[in-house]
């Protein structure tokens, strides 16, 4: 690499760089933000839509896209953002992402004790 495209490379922000991998496979962002929801970290959940919000022209593009209150989006995507669902379906659809459920595997020992 040379030292320009180093440079480059170095004063990127973080979440830049993920706007960027978000852009170039919007299967990686599915499987990233499936990843959290499995965790169930709102916090990271959060961070990854603001950086997902990039990749699609920014915060205030996706809010008018979902027809969402600029301001409301910024809030609900802020470290304390607490979305609603009708929000996050709106938000992850202007992305061309969808929320869906899936069966967990459970023991049986644990179905049985319930």
């Amino acid at each position: 690499m040379g030292a320009s495209n180093a440079k480059n490379v170095r004063d990127r922000s973080h979440d830049e760089a993920m706007a960027e991998a978000f852009q170039a496979d919007p299967a990686y962002a599915a499987e990233l933000l499936n990843s959290i929801l499995e965790d169930g970290e709102q916090g990271e959940l959060l961070i990854a839509l603001r950086q997902m919000a990039k990749a699609f022209g920014g915060i205030s593009a996706v809010a008018e896209k979902a027809h969402l209150n600029q301001t409301q989006m910024y809030r609900t995507l802020s470290e304390e953002g607490n979305p609603a669902l009708s929000s996050l379906v709106a938000v992850l659809k202007v992305m061309g992402l969808r929320l869906a459920v899936q069966p967990v595997k459970v023991d049986r020992i644990e179905a049985t004790a319930a």
